[in-house]
């Protein structure tokens, strides 16, 4: 990748619940990345992935996904807090690659109540650890997010909300030319 190269990354809405709000936090997020620049982004979401409860390498719809998240040079995981947790068809969904995720960068945005995600982040961290990927340390998080937006989908608060997602994207970014540079020198070692 060349430094003027776009960064590809996958934007990936984690919920799919009914009446979910993830596809408003995650378009907001959509439409500043690419105001951002610089990136090539595939907005991805479970909902529409059509993954089953239970996955493995032979079913279809994993099959699918996979090339778009072996593209990515960087992941943006758009969760909900549930009950002190991240959604179950986000851990299936995470836990059905392996090799997509490792040695890339992930950064996480997150929505819910009063902790605004930040406990299911934490989670999301220990997970992507484990398979290899970096996670970025600054997050953009939406506390009570049902009354952080306005009706046309925008944070109340657009001009800090921005500065997080703008401060992720930099990280994000940075991270994802590092890594796609040393992936390219040297076979990541397991």
């Amino acid at each position: 990748m060349h430094a003027t190269d776009a960064v590809h990354v996958a934007i990936i809405i984690g919920s799919t619940r009914a009446h979910r709000f993830g596809p408003t936090v995650a378009t907001w997020f959509h439409e500043h990345a690419a105001a951002h620049g610089g990136l090539d982004l595939d907005l991805i979401d479970l909902a529409d992935a059509g993954l089953s409860d239970v996955l493995d390498e032979s079913d279809a719809a994993v099959a699918a996904l996979a090339p778009r998240l072996a593209r990515a040079d960087a992941f943006v995981i758009v969760s909900p807090e549930y009950n002190r947790g991240y959604p179950a068809p986000l851990k299936n969904a995470i836990d059905s690659y392996v090799e997509e995720w490792k040695a890339k960068p992930v950064a996480i945005v997150s929505y819910g109540g009063v902790s605004g995600g930040l406990r299911a982040a934490e989670q999301l961290r220990q997970v992507f650890g484990e398979l290899h990927a970096v996670t970025i340390r600054d997050t953009v998080s939406f506390h009570s997010c049902w009354n952080k937006f306005d009706d046309s989908g925008k944070p109340l608060d657009l001009a800090g909300a921005g500065a997080a997602a703008t401060a992720l994207l930099n990280q994000l970014t940075w991270w994802a030319r590092a890594l796609h540079d040393a992936r390219v020198a040297r076979p990541y070692p397991l």
